[in-house]
Order: C-alpha cells, then structure tokens, then sequence
C-alpha cells in the first residue's frame, strides 16, 4: 500500500493559512493545532517552522510591518507625514484580520518591525522636540490607530453575534436611567450619534487631535524658550 503523501509546505503557505483562519475565527480561537488541520498536516509540523505561537504572531505581525513601509510614501512637514502614516497603519491593518492585536501582542524582534517603528520617528525627526517626546508622541499616535481599528473590529463581532438583541438592550438600560447618570449619552445614542464611531470621518478627527496636540506642545515649548 502506497504511503500517503504528506502535504507540502512552506512558511509562506503558514502565513496564508495563518491569515485566513483569523478571518474566520478571530484571534481568540486561533491554534496551531487549527492551523495544521488547515492545513492538513500534523501540528508538531508546524514547529519545524515556527517554534512556539508567540513566533508566528511575531512573523505575521512583521509581514504588516513590511507592507505598511512599502505603502507609506512620505512627504510634507513632519505633520503631514506622521498623518498620512497613520492613515497608511488603518488601511493596511484592515486588510489583515486581527493584525491591530498582533501588534499589541508582540515586541519589535524582527527587523521590519524595527524599521517600522524607525520610520515613524523619522516623520518626527524635523520637529522640535526632545528625544523622549518624540518617542512617546510616536507611541500615542500608534496606540490611537491600532485602538481605534481594534475597537470597530470588536463592535462588528459583538453585533454579529448579539445582533438588535444587544441594541435593545441598551436602549433598556439608558430608558431605566436617570437623566443625571446617562442624559446626555442616552440622547447621543438614540441620534445616531454612536453610529459614527469606526467611520472615516471619527478616524480623522481622532487624528487631528493628536497632531494638533503635538503641534500645540511645540508651540507652547517655542513659547517658553523665547
């Protein structure tokens, strides 16, 4: 009887896979033994290639890395390159299913990872402020963009699975409260207004904010100096 043929694999076809389960079943069901059964191979296969799940999160979220220096063309002041940075993280962090968690989940060890984070503070390296604050001006802005992905990504999942049941819900509870204790969130969600977070335009103004508080900073430091 002929031995059957183990499937072949690659560390690109591990990615691939890698990728597509997240999409559909997110990052809190994601195993290597559901990925090898993607696959169709043996789980301690999979270790051949990656020794531990942690190193693969690792490599995906350094595949994001890489695509996000290859789209990201800069130009401008500091300004409009750390805006249109930002812009580039969302759009690709939103192609690739649950990659806003695969960043928060793993340290710069892989050299896309490092250039990524070295490209950011290079937007910065024109403006006026010390080391420290440009590090930390780098660090808000990042952890607006991946929250801000990683939050609408949530509210998508908890409507899929909760569906009118959750938004009935809430109206209950803001209609048995009282006008002091939730008065102006009730009339705010029951305009719509919730409705906008996730969109382009939330997305922008978030960002507007954090440069225009940068900006602020510099001034208020020219200010200081004079």
């Amino acid at each position: 009887m002929k031995k059957k043929q183990q499937p072949q694999i690659s560390e690109d076809k591990i990615l691939e896979a890698s990728w597509e389960l997240l999409g559909e079943e997110g990052i809190e069901k994601f195993s290597m033994r559901r990925l090898a059964d993607r696959l169709g191979i043996q789980a301690p296969s999979l270790y051949w290639y990656f020794k531990s799940k942690q190193q693969l999160y690792l490599r995906l979220a350094n595949q994001v890395s890489r695509i996000i220096l290859e789209e990201f063309h800069s130009k401008g002041d500091w300004k409009e390159q750390l805006g249109g940075l930002a812009v580039t993280i969302r759009d690709v962090i939103r192609r690739y299913p649950c990659s806003a968690q695969l960043m928060m989940l793993t340290l710069p060890l892989e050299p896309d990872m490092v250039r990524f984070t070295n490209r950011m503070l290079l937007c910065l390296e024109s403006a006026p402020l010390a080391e420290e604050q440009k590090l930390q001006a780098v660090f808000t802005l990042t952890n607006y963009v991946l929250g801000f992905v990683l939050d609408d990504y949530q509210d998508e999942r908890n409507f899929q699975e909760q569906g009118e049941d959750a938004a009935e819900e809430m109206i209950r509870l803001l209609d048995a409260m009282s006008e002091t204790d939730a008065g102006l969130f009730r009339r705010m969600y029951k305009s719509g207004l919730y409705e906008l977070m996730g969109t382009d335009g939330a997305f922008e103004f978030g960002l507007k904010l954090i440069l225009s508080g940068i900006e602020q900073v510099i001034k208020e430091q020219a200010k200081g100096s004079e």
